[in-house]
């Protein structure tokens, strides 16, 4: 079902992890939407419910804490608006070490991996 394939990466700054995950996921028969949410006020209400629609399921991906950021503000579209099943990735209440992007990224479970897992993941919620 085409329905049950989709995802949706809706992420601030992680764009070029976001878009290597969805190469791995079309690799895989899965067809995710990637979009860049570049400001959080004023927030693109319409279009973002909009795409929830479409895909019922979503990721955020940010690269700073989870709270309050890019996932809250999803979420809030989400049960106001179009509900989806969501999975948020970014930093869960620690203070991050300094060091070179990718690897900092994969010890924070932001990378590209953990992105693919996460779409996986809110895709399996959905079809439940």
């Amino acid at each position: 079902n085409e329905e049950n394939d989709k995802a949706s990466f809706v992420m601030g700054f992680l764009t070029n992890q976001a878009v290597d995950a969805a190469d791995l996921l079309k690799q895989e028969g899965i067809n995710p939407i990637v979009v860049d949410v570049h400001t959080l006020r004023p927030l693109d209400v319409e279009s973002i419910a909009s795409i929830l629609q479409r895909t019922r399921a979503a990721v955020t991906v940010e690269d700073h804490n989870i709270i309050g950021g890019l996932g809250s503000a999803i979420a809030e579209v989400s049960s106001e608006e179009m509900p989806a099943h969501l999975v948020r990735i970014g930093l869960r209440g620690v203070y991050p070490e300094s060091g070179l992007p990718d690897p900092l990224l994969d010890k924070y479970h932001i990378g590209v991996v953990d992105i693919v897992d996460a779409a996986k993941r809110a895709i399996a919620r959905k079809i439940r």
